[in-house]
């Protein structure tokens, strides 16, 4: 039986219906929170809330204009929706880049919005945004998701130093490459830009900074925003945690 240390703590995980989501739901569960799968897949998202006896909530994150008057009340927020385009910039059509700023910037800006009040009356609350080495590195081909990235790492750092006073910590976890259905849709997109074969990919494109030569999985990440949300992180904020295999050492 796992340490019950997350028991009485309400999580709220966006994408939390596949990929590293998931294993953040279930790490979570594990340990007690009772969590909300906040997803755009409903029928995926109430799969797993009933799995884990939570709540799912069917959401289009890229609406922000319906989430301006949120008011959420929960003890950690894990900002993990995201998705991935690559092309050229000169490619890049406009309102994909606008819609992507807006699932993975302006969205996890009003989440903590919704939040903060709450976990301010309570005296204490976790956040943890999934970033990506890409919010401390760039890639070619990859402009709105980099830009979306290093957004979220400063974002992350002004709610860590307004919450500090409130016992609310923010820190972003940063991995590299990991094994989700959103990577695996990034082989083929890889590979048509660069005029590769998709078998190649991984290996030329995706490890080539990494000095351990393997993908991430999703539980590893899992098990990191799991400290971080814990009580023994209570004096980790304001940080980005790496889980790159040495990529960023460069």
């Amino acid at each position: 039986m796992p340490e019950q240390d997350l028991a009485g703590r309400r999580a709220l995980v966006t994408g939390g219906a596949s990929g590293i989501g998931l294993a953040c739901v279930h790490e979570f569960a594990r340990r007690g929170a009772h969590v909300t799968v906040a997803d755009f897949n409903g029928e995926a998202a109430t799969a797993v809330a009933e799995e884990v006896g939570g709540d799912a909530w069917v959401v289009d994150l890229s609406d922000t204009a319906a989430q301006e008057d949120l008011h959420l009340d929960v003890d950690i927020l894990v900002n993990n929706a995201g998705i991935q385009t690559v092309a050229p910039i000169d490619q890049f059509e406009p309102e994909r880049w606008r819609f992507m700023h807006r699932l993975m910037v302006e969205s996890p800006f009003l989440l903590i919005r919704a939040v903060l009040p709450g976990m301010y009356e309570h005296g204490w609350g976790r956040i943890v945004n999934l970033s990506s080495a890409h919010g401390l590195r760039a890639s070619p081909f990859k402009a709105a998701y980099v830009s979306a990235k290093h957004a979220m790492e400063g974002l992350s750092k002004v709610t860590a130093l307004e919450g500090g006073a409130h016992g609310v910590t923010s820190n972003c976890v940063n991995p590299a490459y990991v094994r989700t259905p959103l990577v695996e849709k990034q082989i083929a997109d890889q590979a048509a830009v660069h005029g590769i074969d998709p078998g190649e990919v991984v290996e030329k494109i995706m490890l080539t900074e990494s000095a351990i030569k393997r993908l991430v999985e999703a539980d590893e990440v899992a098990s990191l925003v799991g400290w971080l949300v814990s009580d023994r992180a209570g004096m980790v904020t304001g940080a980005s945690y790496t889980m790159d295999g040495g990529w960023t050492a460069r």
